[in-house]
């Protein structure tokens, strides 16, 4: 039995702690390679996110590409504070007039989606020191009492009943942020 839309939104009402929120959203460039090119995705995705980046490595070397494992390849930020992440949405959906595709989502309730051109995004200028470049993003949802997964002392699973579906995702990406899933 599927629930509806309906379902969700009571099931929220009467229980606060089973009403999903958006736990972090993750800007991410992968240059694949080190260098000049890095530094540039590095400001560029600081300049968005209004926070400092971290590096990403590469697992393997793939000789091919000229790759090799634990090379700095890509940057990305991650933002939890609730209040810049709801700034943020407006800006990043804006390009994509506030629409989604319904493959976007996880069965773990998660989506995310890319950019070909982060100069699409609202309030960002181009800089021809930087040159233009793509971003992926993506956003993690989460209820309350998921900490336990990720506490330090005796973390625990979470059971099924309390995690969150693809279909409950898209009711809360609809209703709490206004974007319409395709």
């Amino acid at each position: 039995m599927t629930k509806t839309k309906e379902d969700f939104l009571k099931e929220w009402e009467q229980h606060k702690m089973r009403k999903p929120k958006v736990a972090s959203l993750i800007l991410h460039c992968s240059v694949g390679e080190s260098g000049e090119a890095l530094e540039r995705v590095k400001k560029i995705i600081e300049s968005i996110g209004e926070m400092k980046t971290v590096e990403t490595k590469a697992r393997r070397t793939f000789r091919e590409f000229g790759i090799r494992q634990h090379e700095p390849i890509g940057a990305k930020v991650t933002i939890r504070d609730q209040e810049k992440i709801m700034k943020l949405i407006p800006r990043l959906f804006d390009m994509r007039d506030f629409k989604i595709s319904r493959r976007a989502f996880d069965k773990e309730g998660n989506f995310g989606f890319g950019i070909r051109e982060h100069i699409d995004i609202l309030e960002t200028k181009y800089d021809p020191n930087l040159g233009v470049t793509g971003l992926d993003i993506f956003f993690t949802l989460e209820r309350p009492g998921f900490r336990v997964k990720r506490r330090f002392r005796s973390p625990r699973k979470i059971p099924g009943k309390h995690r969150i579906s693809r279909d409950e995702a898209i009711v809360f990406a609809e209703t709490e942020l206004g974007i319409t899933v395709e």
